[in-house]
């Protein structure tokens, strides 16, 4: 997609998702379309979630002694953190932070929680705002200064192996999360210089935007017992010992939204999968004078019954014409339309048109069959906008043997180049520097061959691309 920014752009605006001329720089409002696509989109994810995690909800503000406990972890966000210093008119005698993250609001608490290993696992999870100074040009969805979809969880285990165990239940949810709505990745671990503050080591999840640049869309933490050491989370164990306990972390943001809109878009405006779509089919009667209004009852009678059956649907009755109904809900992504004039009704027929494809199929109506037809439909949707996009990601997905080859890719075409690398730190940013673009991390070992970049023996097979 040419210009992709702009069209980005543009796109949250015609399409109602959010307002940025909040006269605050970095946040927004959510209006009802790009509010319903959220919440459809955090309903599937607390579904996933909710199978073996609990939902709390932590408080916004953490006291400044708490925040800087933790000593990395604070040091990665001291530039971020936005600070309350009064209450009213009064100054505070203890400075008050807005969260960045909630690690430090929720694991004083879990010192409390936390007895014996009987009280083992914990499993946490939380939907709420975080604020950051984001002191880089921003962009909406992508790069903000108020989080309003932070979904983090936290867990909390007697051993280091169950938090292994937990880091890859955590990536077996995400990845089920994504696949539901066709986004697809690359898995990587973060390099040592870009783990989360404080963590063992990050995993995280990539996407690819139209215009080439990657899109951190998920990470996951192994937090060893960095964190338990600092706050005192320890377990009894059997032996009437106290041991530190091992914890884990992850988190999505507004950013799962910018990659829904800008992977399944085009040059006609969104394409929404069904599963997000805040109506998954929009009924358009084809009017005229003559039998009016036996197309609005047959489509009415339509609507209630794809609705009675859990279809998201919508009549559009509105006195406009056809053609310019037909724009908006194609620009809005409405992943399917129903056509019907009053040659359809007399034939039996009704017009489908698919939003991804935009094909049009005219089919016969059978009222006992419809839900059914529409179902297949929404469903087969919701496999090509997924075989689509893993389809252009794979094809941006490039292997190089040289770093003069890597760094004429990324600036010809773009994407994700995989090369082989000797994973030294030095050596590490040594490439980024020559390249000028960010080491994705690693996402393999390599048992053979030489680094593209010192020329030392390979040890891992990692990803390079340009970033958001």
């Amino acid at each position: 997609m040419s210009k992709f920014s702009e069209w980005f752009h543009n796109i949250l605006e015609e399409a109602e998702i959010i307002d940025t001329r909040y006269p605050i720089k970095g946040m927004h409002v959510w209006l009802p379309q790009g509010f319903q696509i959220r919440k459809n989109a955090l309903k599937l994810l607390k579904s996933i979630l909710d199978e073996d995690h609990e939902e709390v909800l932590f408080p916004l503000l953490i006291p400044e002694d708490e925040l800087a406990k933790e000593a990395i972890h604070v040091k990665g966000f001291e530039e971020e953190v936005y600070w309350v210093t009064h209450g009213g008119l009064t100054p505070l005698g203890k400075k008050l932070a807005l969260r960045p993250t909630s690690e430090t609001a929720m694991y004083p608490m879990f010192a409390l929680w936390v007895r014996s290993h009987q009280d083992l696992p914990m499993r946490f999870y939380q939907v709420v705002n975080t604020f950051r100074y984001e002191t880089k040009h921003t962009r909406p969805l992508i790069r903000v200064r108020e989080i309003t979809t932070f979904t983090e969880a936290h867990t909390v285990h007697t051993n280091s192996q169950e938090a292994e165990e937990q880091v890859e239940r955590a990536i077996e949810i995400y990845s089920s999360f994504f696949d539901q709505m066709g986004i697809p990745y690359v898995v990587t671990r973060r390099p040592e210089w870009d783990k989360f503050p404080g963590a063992d080591y990050t995993m995280a999840f990539d996407t690819l935007l139209p215009d080439g640049k990657t899109l951190q869309i998920g990470t996951v933490h192994n937090l060893g017992q960095t964190f338990a050491k600092t706050f005192q989370i320890t377990y009894e164990t059997d032996d009437g010992q106290h041991e530190y306990v091992y914890q884990t972390c992850y988190g999505l943001s507004d950013r799962i939204i910018a990659s829904i809109l800008g992977v399944h878009g085009d040059e006609a405006g969104l394409s929404l999968p069904p599963e997000v779509a805040p109506y998954q089919v929009v009924v358009v009667p084809i009017i005229f004078k003559e039998g009016a209004q036996e197309v609005l009852d047959f489509c009415g009678e339509l609507k209630n019954q794809l609705r009675s059956s859990g279809i998201r649907v919508h009549l559009d009755d509105r006195d406009l014409r056809a053609g310019k109904k037909f724009y908006e809900w194609e620009m809005r992504g409405v992943p399917l339309r129903i056509e019907i004039g009053p040659r359809d009704l007399k034939e039996g027929k009704i017009v489908l048109k698919r939003r991804d494809t935009l094909e049009k199929e005219f089919v016969e109506y059978q009222e006992e069959q419809v839900v059914d037809l529409v179902n297949d439909r929404l469903q087969r949707i919701t496999t090509n906008l997924k075989e689509q996009a893993w389809e252009m990601l794979l094809e941006n997905l490039r292997e190089v043997n040289t770093l003069d080859e890597a760094r004429d890719t990324i600036q010809e075409d773009g994407g994700i180049v995989s090369f082989l690398w000797c994973g030294d730190e030095a050596c590490g940013k040594d490439m980024e520097e020559k390249v000028q673009v960010d080491i994705l991390g690693i996402q393999e070992d390599a048992d053979t061959g030489e680094c593209v970049n010192c020329k030392e023996k390979a040890r891992y097979r990692a990803l390079l691309a340009r970033t958001y």
